[in-house]
């Protein structure tokens, strides 16, 4: 009996033992391959997202300094766009452990500004990615295509709940 019933403990302590543990990000990223535009697939909105509807892209170029433009875009129920610009940069941690600000740029010198953006999960061939926080607050599923299936979306949501994210809070985003 105890046989059977040690598989079953261990897979419902799971998101248990993944939550108490650290959010890792991947060990390796190419920010050229990665610059470009991503299709967020589903999120836990964050303030800029709380009017959102719908088709919301990030749009990312690479700048001479070593930092990344960054553009996101979302259409609302009205079909007007919002959009939000920012500048990232690595942080020095890891390679796929960058920091984001949408601040003023004259507010970039306090620290606060800065959000962490840490790529948890990348698809070998920059098809798709997991973005979160290492405080699990915000986690985003974008994709190179529109549309993915939802079995990779779930797929891809399964990646962030080992890291111990409540992929219950995920809001499918809409993409036309």
């Amino acid at each position: 009996m105890l046989k059977k019933a040690l598989p079953l403990a261990l897979l419902l302590m799971t998101p248990l033992i993944a939550h108490g543990a650290e959010v890792k990000s991947v060990d390796n990223i190419d920010l050229q391959r990665y610059a470009g535009t991503w299709y967020e697939q589903a999120n836990f909105p964050m303030y800029f997202q709380r009017n959102c509807a719908r088709n919301t892209t990030a749009n990312y170029r690479l700048l001479a300094e070593g930092q990344i433009e960054v553009i996101n875009r979302c259409e609302k129920t009205d079909g007007d766009t919002i959009q939000a610009e920012g500048i990232a940069k690595p942080s020095g941690n890891g390679p796929a452990e960058l920091k984001v600000r949408f601040a003023p740029a004259f507010l970039s010198f306090l620290p606060f500004v800065w959000a962490d953006y840490w790529v948890i999960a990348l698809d070998p061939d920059y098809r798709w990615a997991v973005v979160g926080t290492p405080n699990r607050e915000y986690l985003w599923i974008l994709s190179r295509d529109k549309k993915i299936p939802e079995s990779q979306l779930k797929e891809l949501s399964e990646k962030a709940a080992l890291q111990g994210f409540d992929v219950s809070k995920l809001r499918v985003t809409e993409q036309g």
